[in-house]
């Protein structure tokens, strides 16, 4: 399609402004540009007709089964929108005096309480912008607690390698040096590996539970407190919390620090850029370093508050607000009852869609149930077929099926990581099989039909190599 620089004409418009009804403001000619910008000159109906074909192009969950493994891409239901829509929300500004923003800390406040319930935490930050920025704020915080105690030599942070690939990112851009643990045949944490890599050198753990390949780890309170009598401490990755909220929590599960995606679990529509929120949850004796300010109760009013010993700020003002507005909208919504039986849905779809499958020749990477996601290993029909993990995805897309999460984690080969959430019914789970299973049988009979797929998409493979390596970021006018 067309660009809306290839669109542009001289003199077209869509804008109409009134006659101006106050003086005019002149600058200095050394702060005004050479030349005007080099902006597009569009038709309303050019333009409405663009981004309509824009939308027509892309693939979201209102459009159909988003099945991409750790991402949550669950429905995102429109009271939400509207909560966030509301004019006392939308039209605050950050620097406001507090006793005209009482209703909006408030939310931030109630938030914090019943996430802090959820987790079993004892307090928590909205300012971390995203899951990735969370993860930074979470090892900042353990990083301060042991400086508190001047205790430098704790320099390493140990992370499996099932991680998500932000983990070991964000200990190293927090200062620490990563320890990776391997997996042991079930998936979960060796416990002897993980024994042998603690020592007095140990700044603490991350980790995910139920982990990347959608187990929960039964040795999870053996691994906490592996952790913890070596002197280290312990941080839950929350990507994942959408198959157990309601149901456990990582604060009784031996974490000190966890981070949430609102944007994943808590329903607020995530994908292409953001905006996300990765507020961060603690343990009373790590809140003094939790980021500052924090809405607090004093004497029946909301009031700024900084932590003791805080490490400061990590974003501007509060974090992405309106998402908070959102997720504090959803929980609201589905209440003390409402958010386990979400999860179990999850759990419920995920185990329903991955019978299916397995019943269909294709072949999972563990044994036995999983939980919110499942990881097939596609190994085997590779070396049989030659169509690979890479091929039934791009295959998916010609059934209006967005893929699955390709090659990740690392520790399984020709991997497939699927994950339908609870949103999804038990007809959609019932014609994704059937897309799968005639995938499956389109590798056997006609392999060289999957090379080339997707065929009915508007674009079909591009060359992704020479895209990431050398992107074309502008338009270039010509002379």
């Amino acid at each position: 399609m067309k660009l809306l620089f290839e669109r542009s004409r001289p003199g077209r418009g869509s804008v109409l402004l009134p006659p101006c009804d106050v003086p005019e403001v002149t600058y200095d000619a050394g702060l005004l540009r050479a030349e005007a910008p080099r902006l597009p000159e569009i038709a309303e109906v050019d333009l409405g007709r663009h981004y309509t074909e824009l939308a027509k192009q892309t693939h979201g969950v209102n459009d159909g089964f988003y099945p991409l493994g750790s991402c949550t891409m669950k429905y995102n239901p429109r009271v939400n929108e509207e909560a966030a829509a509301q004019p006392g929300f939308t039209q605050l500004h950050p620097l406001q005096p507090v006793e005209t923003v009482q209703g909006a800390m408030e939310v931030l406040a109630t938030a914090e309480k019943l996430l802090c319930e959820i987790t079993g935490m004892d307090g928590m930050s909205f300012q971390p912008a995203a899951g990735a920025h969370g993860e930074y704020t979470g090892l900042l915080l353990i990083r301060k607690y042991h400086q508190a105690r001047g205790d430098s030599a704790r320099t390493k942070i140990i992370v499996p390698d099932s991680a998500h690939g932000t983990n070991p990112a964000s200990a190293t851009m927090a200062g620490f040096q990563v320890v990776s643990v391997p997996s042991n045949d079930q998936g979960g944490v060796d416990l002897d590996a993980l024994r042998q890599a603690v020592g007095p050198d140990t700044a603490g753990l991350m980790l995910t539970n139920p982990n990347t390949v959608g187990l929960f780890d039964p040795n999870i309170l053996e691994i906490t407190q592996i952790i913890h009598d070596a002197g280290g401490l312990c941080y839950y990755d929350g990507a994942n919390l959408n198959a157990v909220m309601g149901h456990v929590r990582p604060g009784d599960m031996g974490f000190d620090c966890v981070h949430l995606n609102l944007h994943k679990t808590f329903s607020t529509p995530h994908g292409g850029g953001g905006p996300g929120s990765g507020p961060v949850g603690c343990k009373a004796f790590l809140e003094p370093f939790l980021p500052t300010p924090r809405a607090k109760e004093v004497n029946g009013a909301y009031a700024w508050q900084t932590p003791e010993q805080t490490m400061g700020q990590v974003r501007s003002f509060y974090g992405n607000f309106l998402v908070v507005v959102k997720a504090l909208t959803y929980i609201l919504t589905l209440g003390k009852q409402g958010i386990p039986e979400a999860s179990a849905g999850a759990v419920l779809n995920a185990n329903y869609l991955m019978k299916q499958l397995a019943d269909e020749g294709y072949e999972m990477s563990y044994p036995g149930l999983c939980m919110h996601e499942f990881v097939m290993t596609l190994q085997g029909l590779a070396h049989e077929t030659g169509a690979t993990a890479m091929d039934i995805a791009k295959g998916l897309l010609d059934f209006g099926i967005h893929p699955p999460t390709m090659y990740f984690p690392l520790i399984v080969h020709e991997a497939l990581m699927v994950e339908p959430t609870e949103t999804e019914s038990p007809e959609t789970l019932d014609q994704a099989a059937q897309v799968f299973k005639t995938l499956l049988q389109a590798a056997k009979d006609d392999p060289d039909s999957l090379h080339t797929a997707p065929h009915r998409c508007p674009v079909g493979r591009p060359d992704e190599v020479t895209a990431a390596r050398h992107p074309v970021l502008r338009y270039e006018f010509e002379a």
